[in-house]
Protein backbone atom coordinates (compact mmCIF):
# COMPACT_ATOMS: atom_id res chain seq x y z
CA UNK A 1 0.00 0.00 0.00
CA UNK A 2 1.50 3.33 -1.09
CA UNK A 3 0.56 6.40 0.95
CA UNK A 4 1.71 9.90 0.05
CA UNK A 5 1.50 13.46 1.28
CA UNK A 6 1.74 16.48 -1.00
CA UNK A 7 1.33 20.17 -0.23
CA UNK A 8 0.02 21.28 -3.62
CA UNK A 9 0.09 25.04 -2.87
CA UNK A 10 -3.23 25.69 -4.63
CA UNK A 11 -5.04 22.68 -6.04
CA UNK A 12 -6.69 24.40 -8.99
CA UNK A 13 -3.61 26.29 -10.10
CA UNK A 14 -1.45 23.13 -9.76
CA UNK A 15 -4.05 20.63 -10.97
CA UNK A 16 -2.02 19.60 -14.07
CA UNK A 17 0.97 18.93 -11.80
CA UNK A 18 -1.12 16.85 -9.41
CA UNK A 19 -2.76 14.81 -12.18
CA UNK A 20 0.58 14.19 -13.92
CA UNK A 21 2.13 12.98 -10.68
CA UNK A 22 -0.87 10.76 -9.82
CA UNK A 23 -0.61 9.10 -13.23
CA UNK A 24 3.13 8.50 -12.81
CA UNK A 25 3.31 7.49 -9.16
CA UNK A 26 -0.10 5.81 -8.69
CA UNK A 27 -0.26 6.11 -4.90
CA UNK A 28 -3.10 4.28 -3.19
CA UNK A 29 -3.79 7.13 -0.76
CA UNK A 30 -2.81 10.79 -1.00
CA UNK A 31 -3.02 13.51 1.64
CA UNK A 32 -3.14 17.01 0.16
CA UNK A 33 -2.56 20.33 1.91
CA UNK A 34 -2.98 24.01 1.01
CA UNK A 35 -5.91 23.48 -1.32
CA UNK A 36 -6.55 27.25 -1.20
CA UNK A 37 -10.08 26.65 -2.45
CA UNK A 38 -13.54 26.55 -0.85
CA UNK A 39 -15.37 23.23 -0.84
CA UNK A 40 -17.42 24.05 -3.94
CA UNK A 41 -14.25 24.81 -5.95
CA UNK A 42 -12.54 21.50 -5.27
CA UNK A 43 -11.89 19.80 -8.67
CA UNK A 44 -13.81 16.64 -7.77
CA UNK A 45 -14.62 15.70 -11.38
CA UNK A 46 -10.99 15.83 -12.49
CA UNK A 47 -9.87 13.83 -9.47
CA UNK A 48 -12.59 11.27 -10.13
CA UNK A 49 -11.55 10.99 -13.78
CA UNK A 50 -8.02 10.24 -12.59
CA UNK A 51 -9.40 7.26 -10.68
CA UNK A 52 -9.53 8.67 -7.17
CA UNK A 53 -12.32 9.10 -4.66
CA UNK A 54 -11.89 12.11 -2.41
CA UNK A 55 -12.99 13.83 0.75
CA UNK A 56 -11.93 17.41 1.41
CA UNK A 57 -12.16 20.28 3.85
CA UNK A 58 -11.63 23.49 1.91
CA UNK A 59 -11.24 27.15 2.72
CA UNK A 60 -11.26 30.17 0.44
CA UNK A 61 -7.77 31.47 -0.40
CA UNK A 62 -5.99 29.64 2.42
CA UNK A 63 -5.37 26.27 4.07
CA UNK A 64 -7.54 23.30 3.04
CA UNK A 65 -6.84 19.56 3.25
CA UNK A 66 -8.02 16.51 1.31
CA UNK A 67 -7.55 12.74 1.19
CA UNK A 68 -7.69 10.79 -2.06
CA UNK A 69 -7.96 7.00 -2.49
CA UNK A 70 -7.28 5.19 -5.76
CA UNK A 71 -10.28 3.18 -6.99
CA UNK A 72 -11.92 3.69 -3.62
CA UNK A 73 -13.81 6.26 -1.55
CA UNK A 74 -12.27 7.30 1.76
CA UNK A 75 -14.65 7.07 4.71
CA UNK A 76 -14.50 10.30 6.66
CA UNK A 77 -14.08 9.83 10.41
CA UNK A 78 -13.16 13.33 11.58
CA UNK A 79 -13.06 16.93 10.33
CA UNK A 80 -11.04 19.35 12.45
CA UNK A 81 -9.52 18.93 15.91
CA UNK A 82 -11.14 19.35 19.31
CA UNK A 83 -10.06 22.06 21.69
CA UNK A 84 -10.97 25.31 19.92
CA UNK A 85 -14.54 25.53 18.58
CA UNK A 86 -13.86 29.05 17.27
CA UNK A 87 -10.92 28.04 15.06
CA UNK A 88 -12.03 28.69 11.44
CA UNK A 89 -9.00 27.13 9.74
CA UNK A 90 -9.36 24.00 7.58
CA UNK A 91 -6.29 22.09 8.71
CA UNK A 92 -7.26 18.51 9.60
CA UNK A 93 -9.28 15.73 8.05
CA UNK A 94 -9.28 12.02 8.85
CA UNK A 95 -10.53 8.98 6.95
CA UNK A 96 -10.45 5.20 6.96
CA UNK A 97 -9.00 3.51 3.86
CA UNK A 98 -8.42 -0.24 3.62
CA UNK A 99 -8.39 -0.70 7.38
CA UNK A 100 -5.97 2.18 8.08
CA UNK A 101 -6.86 5.51 9.68
CA UNK A 102 -5.32 8.35 7.70
CA UNK A 103 -5.01 11.77 9.32
CA UNK A 104 -4.14 14.59 6.93
CA UNK A 105 -2.88 17.78 8.55
CA UNK A 106 -1.56 21.22 7.71
CA UNK A 107 0.08 22.61 10.83
CA UNK A 108 0.24 26.42 11.07
CA UNK A 109 3.38 28.19 9.85
CA UNK A 110 3.59 30.39 12.93
CA UNK A 111 5.64 33.30 11.60
CA UNK A 112 6.42 35.92 12.70
CA UNK A 113 7.66 34.49 15.96
CA UNK A 114 7.16 35.36 18.71
CA UNK A 115 3.66 36.67 18.27
CA UNK A 116 -0.02 35.66 17.99
CA UNK A 117 0.54 33.41 14.97
CA UNK A 118 3.28 31.54 16.80
CA UNK A 119 1.10 31.11 19.88
CA UNK A 120 -1.68 29.74 17.65
CA UNK A 121 0.79 27.28 16.15
CA UNK A 122 1.77 25.96 19.59
CA UNK A 123 -1.86 25.67 20.69
CA UNK A 124 -2.72 23.80 17.48
CA UNK A 125 0.22 21.48 18.07
CA UNK A 126 -1.13 20.73 21.55
CA UNK A 127 -4.53 19.87 20.10
CA UNK A 128 -2.91 17.57 17.54
CA UNK A 129 -0.86 15.86 20.25
CA UNK A 130 -3.95 15.17 22.36
CA UNK A 131 -5.76 13.64 19.40
CA UNK A 132 -2.66 11.65 18.40
CA UNK A 133 -2.45 10.17 21.89
CA UNK A 134 -6.09 9.14 21.65
CA UNK A 135 -5.48 7.47 18.29
CA UNK A 136 -2.60 5.45 19.73
CA UNK A 137 -4.75 4.36 22.64
CA UNK A 138 -7.22 2.78 20.22
CA UNK A 139 -4.52 0.43 18.92
CA UNK A 140 -5.64 1.10 15.35
CA UNK A 141 -3.12 1.32 12.49
CA UNK A 142 -2.73 5.07 11.90
CA UNK A 143 -0.80 7.40 9.59
CA UNK A 144 -0.56 11.11 10.44
CA UNK A 145 0.63 12.70 7.22
CA UNK A 146 1.05 16.24 6.08
CA UNK A 147 2.90 19.53 6.21
CA UNK A 148 3.98 19.90 9.83
CA UNK A 149 5.91 23.14 9.24
CA UNK A 150 8.62 21.76 11.53
CA UNK A 151 12.23 20.79 10.87
CA UNK A 152 12.79 18.36 13.75
CA UNK A 153 16.63 18.34 13.68
CA UNK A 154 19.61 20.15 12.17
CA UNK A 155 19.73 17.42 9.54
CA UNK A 156 16.37 18.61 8.20
CA UNK A 157 17.46 22.11 7.16
CA UNK A 158 20.18 23.21 4.77
CA UNK A 159 21.72 25.88 7.04
CA UNK A 160 20.43 25.51 10.60
CA UNK A 161 22.16 28.65 11.84
CA UNK A 162 20.00 30.79 9.53
CA UNK A 163 16.74 29.39 10.90
CA UNK A 164 17.25 29.64 14.65
CA UNK A 165 14.56 32.30 15.16
CA UNK A 166 12.10 31.01 12.58
CA UNK A 167 8.78 29.54 13.71
CA UNK A 168 9.56 26.31 11.82
CA UNK A 169 12.75 25.75 13.79
CA UNK A 170 12.36 27.42 17.16
CA UNK A 171 13.10 25.21 20.17
CA UNK A 172 9.46 25.27 21.33
CA UNK A 173 8.28 23.79 18.04
CA UNK A 174 10.97 21.14 17.82
CA UNK A 175 10.22 20.20 21.41
CA UNK A 176 6.53 19.86 20.59
CA UNK A 177 7.39 17.54 17.71
CA UNK A 178 9.73 15.53 19.93
CA UNK A 179 7.03 15.15 22.59
CA UNK A 180 4.60 13.96 19.93
CA UNK A 181 7.10 11.34 18.79
CA UNK A 182 7.64 10.07 22.34
CA UNK A 183 4.01 8.94 22.39
CA UNK A 184 5.14 6.06 20.19
CA UNK A 185 5.08 7.37 16.61
CA UNK A 186 7.64 6.50 13.92
CA UNK A 187 8.90 9.19 11.53
CA UNK A 188 8.85 7.01 8.40
CA UNK A 189 11.33 8.90 6.24
CA UNK A 190 13.86 9.45 9.00
CA UNK A 191 13.47 5.85 10.24
CA UNK A 192 14.65 4.45 6.89
CA UNK A 193 17.12 7.25 6.15
CA UNK A 194 18.57 8.10 9.56
CA UNK A 195 21.66 10.00 8.42
CA UNK A 196 20.68 11.50 5.06
CA UNK A 197 19.89 15.09 4.22
CA UNK A 198 16.52 14.70 2.54
CA UNK A 199 14.35 17.72 1.86
CA UNK A 200 10.68 18.07 0.94
CA UNK A 201 10.43 21.84 0.41
CA UNK A 202 12.45 24.35 -1.60
CA UNK A 203 11.56 28.05 -1.63
CA UNK A 204 10.86 29.79 -4.93
CA UNK A 205 13.49 32.45 -4.16
CA UNK A 206 17.25 32.48 -4.73
CA UNK A 207 17.22 29.28 -6.81
CA UNK A 208 16.70 27.21 -3.66
CA UNK A 209 15.79 24.09 -5.63
CA UNK A 210 18.79 24.39 -7.94
CA UNK A 211 21.10 24.84 -4.95
CA UNK A 212 19.31 22.11 -2.98
CA UNK A 213 18.77 24.63 -0.19
CA UNK A 214 15.78 22.79 1.20
CA UNK A 215 13.82 21.90 4.31
CA UNK A 216 12.21 18.66 5.50
CA UNK A 217 8.82 19.76 6.82
CA UNK A 218 6.46 17.15 5.31
CA UNK A 219 6.24 14.04 7.46
CA UNK A 220 4.42 10.73 7.67
CA UNK A 221 4.16 9.41 11.23
CA UNK A 222 3.18 5.78 11.79
CA UNK A 223 1.51 4.31 14.85
CA UNK A 224 3.32 1.53 16.69
CA UNK A 225 0.88 -1.03 15.30
CA UNK A 226 1.65 0.04 11.72
CA UNK A 227 5.38 0.80 11.80
CA UNK A 228 6.49 -2.85 11.38
CA UNK A 229 4.87 -2.82 7.92
CA UNK A 230 7.04 0.04 6.64
CA UNK A 231 9.03 -1.01 3.55
CA UNK A 232 10.00 2.19 1.74
CA UNK A 233 9.96 5.94 2.26
CA UNK A 234 11.01 8.41 -0.42
CA UNK A 235 10.59 11.94 -1.77
CA UNK A 236 9.63 12.49 -5.40
CA UNK A 237 12.11 15.35 -5.59
CA UNK A 238 11.92 15.64 -9.37
CA UNK A 239 8.32 16.87 -9.19
CA UNK A 240 9.57 20.11 -7.60
CA UNK A 241 11.51 20.73 -10.80
CA UNK A 242 8.47 20.63 -13.08
CA UNK A 243 7.27 23.89 -14.59
CA UNK A 244 4.84 25.76 -12.33
CA UNK A 245 5.30 23.17 -9.59
CA UNK A 246 4.47 23.53 -5.91
CA UNK A 247 7.33 24.52 -3.63
CA UNK A 248 6.84 21.13 -1.94
CA UNK A 249 7.58 17.70 -3.39
CA UNK A 250 5.43 14.61 -2.74
CA UNK A 251 6.61 12.29 0.02
CA UNK A 252 5.50 8.66 0.07
CA UNK A 253 5.80 5.40 1.93
CA UNK A 254 5.06 1.80 1.06
CA UNK A 255 3.55 -0.62 3.56
CA UNK A 256 3.62 -4.38 3.31
CA UNK A 257 0.48 -6.46 3.48
CA UNK A 258 -0.71 -7.49 6.91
Amino acid sequence: MKIATFNVNGINGRLPILLRWLAQSRPDVVCLQELKAPDEKFPAAAIDSAGYGAVWHGQKSWNGVAILARNDMPVETRRGLDGDPDDPHSRYIETAVNGILIGCLYLPNGNPAPGPKFEYKLRWFERLSRHAAYLLETGAPVVLAGDYNVMPTDLDVYKPERWVGDALFRPEVRQAFHQLMTQGWTDALRHLHPDERIYTFWDYFRDAYGRDAGLRIDHLLLSSSLAPRLCQAQVDRHVRGWEKASDHAPVWIELSDR
